[in-house]
């Protein structure tokens, strides 16, 4: 679970390699051009060769030529020169969108085309502006003084890279509007040096909604947006007349990213806010919708989010107490016996390293084995459900580990040690039922820190490693070899004796392919590289365990060839 913007930041690198590539491919032997899948007019001279007509293209060849120079252009004149020139870009590319979805053209792939608000071209327009074309104007006085004409860019990317990468991020967003933090995180890929702030999660303008709706509909959306800003400023007394203009949901209106004004107020950690909305009566446990229908901009990754699941997640301490004392869910939008599908606060909290959030989810009865599974009922994760105890072990938070492990659950007041759960073995029958089902929350909690285990020993904690192994976990093959592995790279030679040691704990079922392929070839190095005669001595007897007890075959004597001497 994140927001958009912590989750853009990811997914846009892999977008930049790619735009990279795309680069590379326009500018060959220093001539600029499109890529081969941005070009209309070869589309139309293989249709003349091949005697099919137009498809009611409206552009000449002259003409798509001239649009293709302006996506190539680096530098404008004016603000109005650029809006053109986006405005045509931006019709350009629906024909080819329809013809090719595939080809990289920002066009939205919902019903309807991305729109420039008039913030995006402003932006825009200072980072291509040039003030030598505006200067061409004979009817433009130069300015008197100029310091640096010129930005200390190499390389400029050209209009069409402008707009691709700014759309990517609108559709990120599952927008229909580029802003102008569209086109600062674009100069934040293009140009060396930038950067920018990451995007705050707010209500999106209605600015392209009114291009598409009729005139009652347009003006109830700008009222419904300005309620939604008036709710944002932090201006307590104003709830009342807000509320008025949501609509007929009134304070629970949702937003087209189908968040309510008290979503809102808890991602910017407004705790006054908060409280004028809970006594106005607002849904202290309102869920993220699943439908996109009725709220198109909804991000997959919120779905299902509760007020609470936001407050932890931007980490405000203050508003999940008030929260949590109004009545809210502490596991968010999980219900009794369902399955999750997003993360709870407690995971949340956990993969943060949020101590203070952590221990207040736990003292209200947060459930630390409760894991995430994808909506077609398969685990997000190779080796189980990712729950809390996993989340802060791949994170490396020690100490949040270390309270998810003392925490006891209310009202049980035996708990099984894990050798005794693992003592159980099949005699379920003979319990009682209170007995059973003790025995099957030990085991569930065995093998969420099994899970534990292989997260933190793959991500390199080994000190959690340890932590959970002292508990009586059993080791893998696996992370044993892992956790060696960060040892031997970290040069702690007291915990590769204790590891080494542990090999014979390693049940001989575990003994796979992997041993030889990577484990052998490790211990052998690490033989190589020691001059301690502990480590020496206990990698011998591992070897020699490994070798069975079948005799050494005789080695053949390499004999030297003598070489003549002249």
């Amino acid at each position: 679970m994140g927001t958009p913007p912590a989750l853009c930041s990811r997914v846009l690198q892999v977008v930049s390699i790619s735009l990279n590539k795309d680069v590379d491919e326009m500018v060959p032997h220093g001539c600029c051009c499109l890529p081969e899948g941005l070009t209309l007019h070869r589309d139309q001279q293989l249709q003349q060769r091949a005697g099919k007509s137009g498809d009611g293209n409206a552009y000449s060849h002259s003409e798509l030529r001239s649009i293709e120079q302006c996506l190539l252009a680096t530098r404008v004149g004016s603000i109005s020169e650029l809006s053109d020139i986006v405005s045509r870009a931006m019709h350009y590319l629906q024909p080819l969108y329809m013809k090719n979805p595939n080809n990289g053209t920002p066009i939205h792939q919902k019903s309807g085309v991305i729109h420039w608000a008039p913030e995006a071209i402003y932006t825009l327009c200072y980072f291509m502006h040039c003030p030598q074309m505006e200067w061409e104007n004979p009817n433009v006085e130069p300015s008197k003084v100029t310091l640096q004409t010129e930005r200390p860019f190499l390389v400029l990317p050209p209009l069409m890279e402008w707009v691709r990468v700014a759309a990517v991020h609108t559709e990120h967003r599952r927008s229909f509007s580029v802003d102008s933090d569209d086109v600062r995180q674009a100069a934040r890929l293009l140009l060396p040096g930038v950067d920018c702030e990451p995007r705050q999660l707010r209500t999106d303008d209605c600015f392209c909604a009114s291009r598409k709706l009729d005139a009652a509909s347009t003006e109830a959306k700008f009222l419904q947006d300005l309620g939604f800003r008036m709710l944002s400023c932090g201006r307590t007394d104003l709830v009342k007349q807000a509320v008025n203009l949501l609509g007929p949901d009134g304070i629970n209106s949702m937003s087209e990213q189908g968040m309510t004004p008290l979503m809102y107020a808890c991602v910017r950690g407004d705790e006054a806010m908060v409280q004028m909305l809970l006594d106005a009566g607002a849904d202290i446990n309102s869920e993220v919708p699943n439908s996109v229908h009725k709220h198109p901009s909804v991000f997959p990754e919120t779905r299902q989010a509760t007020p609470l699941t936001f407050a932890v997640l931007h980490g405000h301490v203050p508003v999940v107490q008030l929260l949590l004392d109004a009545k809210a869910s502490v596991e968010g939008s999980l219900q009794d016996g369902m399955e999750n599908y997003t993360e709870t606060p407690l995971q949340l909290a956990a993969a943060a390293g949020n101590f203070e959030l952590v221990s207040l989810l736990l003292e209200r009865g947060a459930d630390p084995i409760v894991g995430t599974m994808y909506r077609n009922g398969i685990s997000t994760a190779p080796q189980g459900d990712l729950n809390s105890y996993s989340l802060a072990a791949a994170h490396g938070h020690r100490n949040v580990f270390r309270k998810l492990l003392s925490h006891t659950e209310k009202g049980k007041g035996d708990v099984l040690s894990l050798e005794e759960i693992l003592a159980e073995g099949s005699e379920l029958e003979a319990k009682s039922p209170s007995h059973i089902d003790l025995i099957r929350t030990g085991k569930a909690k065995l093998k969420a820190l099994k899970e534990a285990m292989y997260h933190s020993s793959e991500h390199g904690h080994v000190d959690i490693t340890i932590d959970i192994r002292s508990l009586g976990v059993p080791w893998t093959l696996h992370t044993w070899m892992e956790s060696l592995r960060t040892c031997f790279h970290q040069q702690r030679r007291p915990l590769i004796q204790g590891l080494l040691k542990e090999f014979s704990c390693i049940e001989e079922e575990e003994y796979t392919e992997e041993l030889i392929t990577h484990g052998l070839p490790l211990m052998f190095q690490i033989l190589r590289a020691s001059k301690n005669e502990v480590i020496s001595q206990q990698l011998s007897a591992i070897f020699t365990q490994c070798y069975g007890p079948y005799p050494i075959p005789k080695l053949a004597e390499i004999k030297r060839k003598q070489t003549s001497r002249l």
